[in-house]
């Protein structure tokens, strides 16, 4: 079982930049992938970006890379993900979620465990 707690959400301006935190706990969280996904107002979920817990492998979103970086910090079982030049379309639900597998595909298409969700809020 893994349980993935998100912080560090809130109210941002356009322009501004945004660091989430995604601590991990429970067994074998060095088999894990995890990922960061969103979900606007309205839209479906999307994938955004995803680590493998015991590489330096990433994947992100190709209409979303550049503005978003994924990282970990293996001392603390927590991932990140910075945004930077936030724009009001970022405003979304933004969850965590992990794969047993290692895999940074999985993760992004099929993940075993969620987190409960931060929201951010970009003002124009």
């Amino acid at each position: 079982q893994v349980y993935l707690t998100e912080s560090g959400g809130g109210l941002v301006r356009a322009g501004d930049s945004l660091r989430l935190s995604c601590e991990a706990s429970g067994s074998d969280l060095d088999k894990l992938a995890v990922g960061w996904f969103r979900q606007a107002p309205g839209e479906e979920r999307e994938f955004v970006a995803a680590i493998s817990w015991i590489s330096d492998l990433t994947y992100y979103s190709e209409s979303l890379k550049g503005r978003f970086t994924i990282s970990r910090d293996n001392a603390s079982n927590t991932v990140y993900l910075e945004a930077n030049s936030l724009k009001p379309e970022d405003t979304a639900l933004y969850s965590c979620a992990a794969s047993t597998r290692s895999s940074v595909v999985r993760v992004s298409k099929n993940p075993d465990y969620w987190g409960q969700g931060i929201r951010v809020i970009c003002s124009s």
